[in-house]
């Protein structure tokens, strides 16, 4: 099963990370990558850089960044290959160690032959 992992920081964006951060998330990084249980990864830029658009009975609307609720602002994602949920459960709190406080959304992602959303 794969899994789409949205990581939230609980830093002010555009935090940058410490170099000691940096190295150990890169050699978790790389840990993870030659395991086979991290498929990909990128941090997001500042928020000022992106948009959001939302679609109400037909119409578009867009945004542009920066977005005001921090807490809503995705810093990075990853997509994992995993036996189950827990399993992505256990890596993300391995990954959250290194990256600190913040809140990770998990949403397995569909693949031919999942049955119906329950």
């Amino acid at each position: 099963m794969r899994f789409l992992c949205l990581y939230r920081p609980g830093k002010p964006e555009g935090t940058p990370p410490t170099h000691e951060e940096m190295m150990r998330m890169g050699q978790f990084v790389q840990e993870s990558f030659q395991s086979g249980v991290l498929l990909a990864t990128e941090g997001c830029l500042p928020s000022i850089a992106g948009a959001r658009l939302r679609m109400t009975a037909g119409r578009f609307a867009v945004t542009d960044g920066p977005f005001a609720e921090a807490k809503e602002i995705v810093g990075g994602f990853a997509l994992i290959r995993a036996e189950s949920k827990e399993q992505a459960i256990e890596f993300t709190k391995r990954f959250m160690e290194i990256a600190g406080d913040g809140e990770t959304e998990i949403r397995q992602v569909f693949e031919a032959g999942d049955g119906p959303c329950a």
